[in-house]
């Protein structure tokens, strides 16, 4: 008798060694470095989907309006962030019934697959509205003609050819080239300021909140900062790519969580950077953020050219990588929703998401209506980038309660339930999204 992820393997047609033996990171030759790290993948993916324009501009405002003193803030969401998706992971792989975590969550509430649903489709169209907003801001920069908005179409033309071929290979390909980029482009760019590390390790254990300044609050900030990094709906996507790379068992834990601290550090590694050219560069200029091109201009005086092309590629990089993972990962998560809602399409579209017609009725949703968001007097990229994060924040309580349940059910989990540390973690980011929320909320009305 075979289960689903048995056919979910043969839909695929995962090679044998991937789904098990070498390919597990615990056979008896021990790899080598570098064949480990090749040995990774859904980690660079998921996080340069995650990463976006969110941790670019949310690390960059929070540099250069408050210094290093938010730096906590950057430390705590991405500690959320491992948790949360490594128990997400540890679930999809251990748990006892082969069933997915959103088929866990529907076990709780019946409504949970809807609220899912109809958030990875919104959401997916506003993430996608500052990111192809913002890729054809620097497509028009980089080449010196056109408008920004006929850039931004052109990202959705190429993104439709490249999500009409084999999507995960090539999209692995692509995320690999540009973390290179990214990573290289905004490390120089940190060295070249020359941060005070002092300051660096006073604001990550400071946990204090500055006054307010510049165009947006403090707590705002911190609460886009938590949106964009500690992250929500965005999580999720890491079960699907795990399963793409044919990571569908308990053998796998390891090389999952290895895989998945990888991604996580090599995401440390940019937001510092980017943090850093943040409060040595913009803010001693007095420079606020207010687009792209502020950052850019701000390189330029010290760089000359080559700062603001670096810097460009680097903001290519981060924002195209997400166009491309949130036109996948969103519809995934919506069409696993609806063939829970709906059984006879579960049985018929199961095995691969992408079969099912509605997946691309609703990729194209995502990735072509948030071009309406590149129109001239549309609200501007930054402060797209800063609110729709906030929202984040929003959907997060759901998450977080409905997972510290079901991550501790022995009867799904066995021995492979929270330890007390991930529990404390999960209980703390629930009430933390909560507060969060109520103040949203009453800062609005």
């Amino acid at each position: 008798m075979t289960t689903k992820k048995d056919d979910y393997k043969v839909g695929l047609n995962i090679p044998e060694d991937q789904g098990t033996g070498n390919g597990n990171g615990n056979g008896k030759e021990k790899q080598s470095f570098i064949k480990t790290i090749k040995s990774y993948g859904p980690g660079i993916v998921v996080v340069l989907t995650w990463m976006g324009a969110g941790d670019l501009v949310d690390a960059s405002v929070a540099g250069s309006h408050y210094g290093y003193s938010l730096m906590w803030v950057l430390a705590l969401a991405l500690i959320i962030r491992f948790v949360i998706v490594n128990i997400m992971a540890r679930f999809e792989l251990c748990n006892t019934e082969n069933m997915t975590l959103l088929e866990a969550f529907s076990r709780l509430h019946k409504l949970y697959p809807y609220f899912f649903a109809f958030a990875a489709i919104i959401m997916g169209h506003l993430v996608n509205s500052y990111m192809i907003k913002g890729s054809g801001e620097v497509l028009a920069w980089i080449f010196n003609f056109g408008s920004p908005f006929m850039w931004s179409v052109f990202v959705v033309l190429i993104s439709l050819f490249i999500l009409g071929r084999n999507i995960y290979k090539k999209l692995e390909l692509v995320m690999k080239i540009l973390l290179a980029i990214m990573t290289a482009a905004f490390i120089g760019l940190a060295i070249y300021s020359q941060p005070d590390a002092s300051e660096i390790v006073r604001g990550t254990i400071g946990f204090g909140l500055p006054e307010d300044t510049g165009a947006y609050g403090t707590l705002l900030v911190a609460m886009s900062l938590v949106g964009a990094v500690a992250g929500s709906l965005g999580n999720f996507l890491y079960g699907y790519f795990i399963k793409e790379r044919g990571w569908i068992g308990p053998e796998h834990k390891k090389i999952q969580r290895n895989d998945l601290l990888f991604g996580i550090c090599m995401g440390v590694v940019i937001n510092l950077a980017v943090w850093v050219v943040g409060a040595e560069i913009l803010k001693p200029n007095n420079i606020e953020v207010t687009s792209l091109n502020d950052i850019a201009m701000a390189l330029e005086l010290h760089l000359g050219t080559i700062g603001s092309t670096i810097f460009y590629l680097g903001a290519f990089g981060v924002l195209y990588s997400s166009v491309i993972g949130h036109a996948i990962g969103f519809p995934k998560i919506s069409i696993s929703c609806i063939q829970i809602i709906k059984n006879g399409r579960e049985d018929k579209y199961a095995v691969k998401s992408e079969k099912d017609p509605l997946f691309k009725w609703i990729s194209l949703f995502i990735l072509v209506t948030p071009l309406i968001w590149s129109l001239p007097n549309m609200p501007g990229f930054v402060s797209l980038v800063v609110f729709v994060n906030v929202l984040y924040v929003i959907a997060l309580p759901a998450i977080s309660i409905g997972l510290l349940i079901i991550s501790n059910k022995k009867a799904y989990l066995n021995n492979s339930t929270n330890n007390w540390m991930e529990n404390i973690i999960l209980a703390a980011t629930t009430m933390l999204a909560i507060w969060s929320s109520i103040k949203l909320v009453i800062g609005f009305f």
